[in-house]
C-alpha cells in the first residue's frame, strides 16, 4: 500500500499545501485519541444509518461493533460516519424518492473522507440500493452488511410477521371480517424484534440478491437481525472490508455482466419483489451496465420459483435461514447461474456451493423439478397501454385473471382514490379492472407503493378478495394480488395510461405477455390531442433535482445524470428451455 495515497493520506482537504493538509488532519482526529501509529493503517469507513424514525436498523449500533471488531483483529481503523437513513413507514411522501438523495449522500461521502474500503449497512427497502448505487459510483473497494430480517410474532397461535401479515389482516378489518379490537392485537404482533420485514418484501429480496450479484459474504443475507450470527456476519464483513481495502479490490473489478444476470435470476428464483428490478437496473446503470426488461423476461420466463415464503408462500425469513439461505438455493439453481462470476470475498459462486454441504431435510428451499411456481414469477408485459414495458408478479396474482378482460374504474390520483374507493356508488364489479394513474416517479412523484389498490369496500364485504389492477407505480414486495405495475411511460410522462376513461376496455394476458387498452390508434391519439396539460409548478431544492433529472422505471428510476454511459455491455442471455 503505497502510504502517500492511503489512510490517512487519501483525499486531502484542498488548503494548496499538502503538508498542512495531512498536518491538521492529524492533528484533529489525535483529538479522537489515535496515536501516529495507529494513523498509518488503512481506513475502513463504517456507514452509520441508524435512526429513531428507522426501527429496521435498531441493531445497527450492534453491527458496527462487531464490524469494528472484525476490522481491528485485521490490522486497519474502523472510522463510522452518518449517512442518511430512509424507513419505508417514515419517508414522506415515499422512501423511493429519497433512494437517489442516500445515494448521492452515500457516493459523496464516500468520495470526501479518507477511507480504503467502506462497510456498508443497511436494511430498509431502499437503503441497500441507494449505498450500493453510491458505492459503485464513488469507485471505491465496498461489501454490503445487511441488518437482518426480524423475527416472527403470534396471534391466537398463529405464526404473523411483517409486512404480509399487515395486509392481510388489514383486508380482513377493511372487510368486517374482525372487529377494531383484534385489529389493535395483531398490531402488536407484527413486528415482535428490530430488523427488515420477516417476508420475501423488498428488504429481503435485495438482500439475498446482493448476496447472489456477489456484493456480501456468503450466507450473509437471511441470519435474524437480532441473532448471535448475524454479529458473527458483521465481523466476517469487517475482515473482508480489509482486505479488499489491501488489494484496492473494487466492485468494477470484479463485478460484469454475469453477476448481475446471477441476480435476476434468484430475483426469479425466490419469487422476489417487483422493486428488485428497478434497483438492480439503477444498480447497473452506474457501472454502465443496461439490463433490458425483455431480456431479463426471455431470460427468467423458464426460471423456476424454488422459495416457500409468504407473500407467494407460507414460510418467512428465519426459515430460510434455517434451511441453508442463499448458499443452498444457489446450489439448487446452479444450472441456471454463472458459476464462474467472482464475489467480494475473492471467490467464485462454484466455490461457494463445492464447500457447503446441504444433507438435512427441508421444506422451504424446494427441488428445481418441485417449484413453487413453475417458471417466471415476475413477467413484463407490453402492449399499447404500457409501449415502453409494464410488470407483473404473476406468482402473486390469482391464476384465473392472469387472462382477463374488463371496464376499467379510473382514479386520477391518490387523493381520488381515498375519496371514491369505499363509496357504495362506485361503478365496479369483481370483474372490473381498477386503474390508478399519476403515482409514478414524476406523478407522485417518487412512485409510491400504492399499486395494491384495496378492494372497493362493498366488494371485499361481499367476500372478493383480489382484482386486476393497474397502475405507474410500485407494489411493496409483501403484497399479493394480480396486479400490474410500473407502467412506462407513466401517465405524469404523457403515457397511454393517461388517457384512459372509466368505462374503457382492458385485455390483460400474462401468457402472452400483452396488456392493451382496447381503442384504435386513432382513438389513442385524438384523446391525447384533446387532453389539457397540466400547469407547472415552480421547484425548487431537491425536489427540482429530481423532477429535472429522474428517468422511468424500466430505467430504474435514477438520475440521468448518475448513469455510467461510456461502458457499452450487451446481455448475452442464458436461456433455458
Amino acid at each position: 500500500m503505497n502510504r502517500k495515497t492511503k489512510g490517512m493520506y487519501k483525499n486531502l482537504t484542498s488548503y494548496g499545501d499538502s503538508g498542512f493538509s495531512i498536518f491538521l488532519r492529524k492533528a484533529f482526529i489525535k483529538g479522537m485519541g489515535y496515536s501516529e501509529e495507529m494513523l498509518s493503517k488503512p481506513i475502513i469507513g463504517i456507514t452509520n444509518t441508524y435512526s429513531d424514525y428507522n426501527p429496521c436498523h435498531g441493531n445497527v449500533p450492534d453491527l458496527i461493533k462487531s464490524v469494528k471488531s472484525g476490522i481491528l483483529a485485521s490490522g486497519a481503523i474502523p472510522l463510522e460516519f452518518p449517512t442518511i437513513t430512509i424507513h419505508e413507514s417514515f419517508a414522506y411522501p415515499t422512501s423511493m424518492y429519497l433512494r437517489n438523495l442516500m445515494s448521492i449522500d452515500t457516493e459523496e461521502m464516500l468520495r470526501a473522507q479518507p477511507m480504503d474500503a467502506c462497510v456498508l449497512i443497511g436494511g430498509c427497502d431502499k437503503t441497500v440500493p441507494a449505498q450500493i448505487m453510491g458505492a459503485f459510483s464513488a469507485d471505491i473497494p465496498a461489501i454490503q452488511l445487511v441488518t437482518g430480517p426480524m423475527l416472527t410474532g403470534s396471534h391466537k397461535g398463529e405464526r404473523v410477521g411483517a409486512c404480509t401479515d399487515c395486509r392481510r389482516y388489514w383486508a380482513k378489518f377493511r372487510a368486517e371480517e374482525i372487529d377494531e379490537n383484534e385489529i389493535n392485537e395483531v398490531n402488536n404482533q407484527l413486528v415482535p424484534t428490530v430488523g427488515t420485514c420477516g417476508v420475501m418484501g423488498t428488504a429481503s429480496t435485495m438482500a439475498l440478491i446482493t448476496e447472489a450479484l456477489g456484493m456480501m459474504v456468503t450466507n450473509g443475507a437471511s441470519a435474524p437481525a437480532v441473532s448471535a450470527e448475524r454479529r458473527r456476519i458483521a465481523e466476517e464483513t469487517g475482515r473482508i472490508a480489509v482486505e479488499i481495502a489491501n488489494k484496492s479490490y473494487k466492485p468494477k473489478d470484479f463485478l460484469t455482466i454475469k453477476n448481475f444476470q446471477n441476480a435476476l435470476t434468484i430475483l426469479s428464483a425466490i419469487g422476489g419483489s417487483t422493486n428488485g428490478i428497478v434497483h438492480l437496473t439503477a444498480m447497473a446503470g452506474r457501472l454502465g451496465i443496461d439490463i433490458n426488461l425483455d431480456d431479463f423476461d426471455q431470460m427468467t420466463k423458464n426460471t423456476p420459483m424454488i422459495v416457500d415464503l409468504k407473500p407467494s408462500g407460507s414460510g418467512y425469513m428465519e426459515d430460510l435461514f434455517k434451511s441453508g439461505g442463499l448458499p443452498r438455493i444457489l446450489n439448487e439453481m446452479k444450472e441456471y447461474l454463472h458459476l464462474d462470476a467472482m464475489t467480494v470475498s475473492g471467490i467464485s459462486l462454484r466455490e461457494i456451493i463445492d464447500k457447503n454441504n446441504f444433507d438435512w431435510p427441508q421444506q422451504v428451499i424446494r427441488k428445481t423439478k418441485d417449484p413453487i411456481f413453475d417458471k417466471g414469477s415476475i413477467a413484463v408485459l407490453n402492449g399499447n397501454l404500457a409501449p415502453g414495458s409494464a410488470i407483473i408478479k404473476q406468482s402473486a396474482a390469482s391464476k384465473e385473471l392472469l387472462v382477463h378482460e374488463g371496464i376499467v374504474e379510473v382514479f386520477e390520483d391518490l387523493e381520488d382514490l381515498a375519496n371514491r374507493i369505499d363509496s357504495e356508488d362506485l361503478n365496479v364489479t369483481k370483474d372490473s379492472i381498477l386503474l390508478l394513474r399519476n403515482i409514478g416517479p414524476l406523478g407522485a412523484p417518487g412512485m409510491p407503493e400504492a399499486g395494491l389498490i384495496p378492494i372497493p369496500k362493498k366488494l371485499a364485504k361481499l367476500g372478493v378478495k383480489d382484482m386486476v389492477r393497474i397502475s405507474d407505480g410500485r407494489m411493496s414486495g409483501t403484497a399479493s394480488g394480480t396486479i400490474v405495475l410500473h407502467v412506462c411511460p407513466e401517465a405524469a410522462a404523457g403515457g397511454n395510461l393517461n388517457i384512459v376513461e372509466s368505462g374503457d376496455i382492458i385485455k390483460l394476458d400474462v401468457y402472452k405477455r400483452l396488456i392493451e387498452l382496447k381503442l384504435t390508434d386513432d382513438e389513442i391519439k385524438l384523446r391525447h390531442d384533446n387532453k389539457k396539460n397540466k400547469k407547472s409548478v415552480k421547484r425548487r431544492g431537491y425536489n427540482k433535482i429530481f423532477f429535472d433529472s429522474v428517468l422511468q422505471a424500466d430505467k430504474g428510476v435514477d438520475f440521468e445524470a448518475t448513469i455510467m454511459r461510456s461502458c457499452n455491455h450487451d446481455i448475452e442471455l442464458q436461456i433455458h428451455n
